[in-house]
């Protein structure tokens, strides 16, 4: 007696159908997470330019209203670890919005433009209208097409 067994399986259709599936889901996915990590790489530039600020504000608090002004600028801050342990880094992602991104740098620089790093104002000049401030030393935008040199 012979008894037909039904065969279970999935048929070359059904493979298919899956693997496109997670194909498109794929597609949509990836692009998404490289945003995400564009974004937190942003978040962290932004972070650490309000911990800059912050160290520059107690600074010019306890020097009576001077902001550092030496060859080294912000180098002052990081002495004796008094108001900051290290210069953090200025990251910015790679996008389309800010140019060809400007990788990792903790430079501070003397001109306005798109070396990378932190822009540290610190001409004390009577025509300086923005002496002490600090921005990202970036001319292009962020994610939000906000100009960094606005933060």
């Amino acid at each position: 007696m012979s008894h037909l067994k039904s065969k279970r399986g999935f048929t070359l259709i059904e493979l298919m159908i899956v693997v496109a599936i997670i194909g498109i889901l794929a597609a949509i996915a990836i692009p998404q997470f490289a945003n995400m990590v564009s974004k937190s790489q942003e978040g962290a530039t932004k972070g650490n330019l309000g911990s800059i600020r912050s160290a520059l504000s107690i600074y010019y608090g306890d020097n009576e209203g001077v902001y550092p002004v030496a060859a080294a600028s912000l180098a002052v801050l990081t002495t004796a670890q008094k108001y900051m342990q290290s210069i953090p880094s200025a990251t910015l992602p790679r996008t389309t919005n800010n140019g060809a991104g400007h990788g990792t740098s903790a430079a501070v620089v003397n001109t306005l433009g798109d070396a990378g790093g932190w822009y540290y104002n610190n001409d004390n000049s009577a025509t300086s209208t923005t002496y002490g401030s600090l921005v990202v030393n970036c001319s292009h935008n962020d994610l939000k097409s906000s100009p960094w040199t606005s933060y």
